[in-house]
């Protein structure tokens, strides 16, 4: 038994694929089915189940991949000690991030990131699914480090850290019968189409929850995957929208109204994987994130 057998054994049971474990491995599936039986023919045991034409753990694979993963993480931080201490930090990060985020500048984050470690790779992702689709990548360990935008039942098997709340707010075209109103309630949108974004964003499933919470009945009828793309369509009359305050600039023939009865609020986070030590270089990107994110709101 060696470190790329377990490797190699994690990444499948991850994966549930030998072609998805490939994949993320750079190399052929049929590499990987022989690590893995060479690996089972070392422990005398069967670690998948390769009856069905799914692939499923067996107990007794079950019961390694925890350790598997223990073994794995301390050889790479004894491997990362060792660099450091010779040439500086190395290792890579893999983060993902919604398409939009405005109240980050990853780039610039990412930029000084690059010139305190310029050893340390980067790879940076977004998700079609949103937050949740994140969430998934690194609970799965295809990502290491996740912007996300959910509420604490949606990060389950994760660990996370807060780093800004936005209110949200009701937009409502100029003609419309609520323009006018200083506050609005949910119970006052009832009835409404909306304009919304697609499921799996992070607003949008709070939203949803809300509106689940208040025993009101809603119909989304244009789903869009930009939130600054938002108002256009309200202005436009297609519906009225219910959405963070960040990335909305004043539109002329749009609305803005304060929503007062609802406890709604879109919570940015920063998260990784619950029950495994961060690596040296995520935990060096979470160091500066955290002191980035103080900088901007404690100047």
């Amino acid at each position: 038994m060696d470190s790329r057998q377990l490797e190699y054994f994690v990444a499948v049971a991850e994966e549930l694929s030998f072609t998805r474990a490939a994949q993320r491995l750079f190399t052929v599936q049929s590499t990987v089915s022989a690590a893995i039986r060479a690996l089972e023919t070392d422990l005398k045991t069967t670690l998948f189940d390769r009856s069905t034409r799914r692939v499923k753990l067996s107990d007794t694979g079950e019961a390694l991949l925890p350790e598997a993963k223990a073994a794995l993480d301390a050889l790479d931080r004894a491997r990362a000690v060792v660099e450091e201490a010779s040439t500086g930090l190395r290792g890579s990060v893999r983060i993902g991030t919604m398409t939009r985020l405005g109240l980050v500048d990853l780039a610039s984050l990412l930029g000084s990131f690059y010139q305190r470690y310029p050893l340390v790779d980067v790879q940076v992702t977004t998700s079609p699914t949103g937050s949740s689709g994140l969430a998934d990548d690194v609970r799965h360990g295809r990502l290491d480090v996740a912007l996300v935008g959910l509420s604490q039942p949606e990060l389950t098997g994760l660990e996370s850290r807060e780093l800004a709340t936005v209110r949200f707010a009701v937009l409502v075209p100029s003609s419309h019968r609520l323009a006018g109103a200083t506050e609005v309630r949910l119970t006052d949108l009832a009835g409404e189409r909306f304009v919304d974004m697609l499921r799996g964003f992070g607003n949008r499933t709070a939203v949803d929850r809300a509106f689940d919470l208040a025993g009101l009945p809603r119909r989304v009828q244009v789903e869009v995957p930009d939130l600054t793309t938002v108002p256009d369509y309200v202005r436009a009359g297609l519906g009225v929208a219910v959405v963070p305050e960040m990335e909305l600039n004043e539109t002329p023939g749009v609305a803005r109204l304060r929503l007062v009865d609802a406890d709604l609020s879109w919570t940015l986070s920063v998260i990784t994987v619950s029950g495994k030590r961060p690596s040296r270089a995520v935990t060096a990107l979470l160091d500066l994130l955290i002191h980035h994110q103080r900088d901007v709101f404690f100047e």
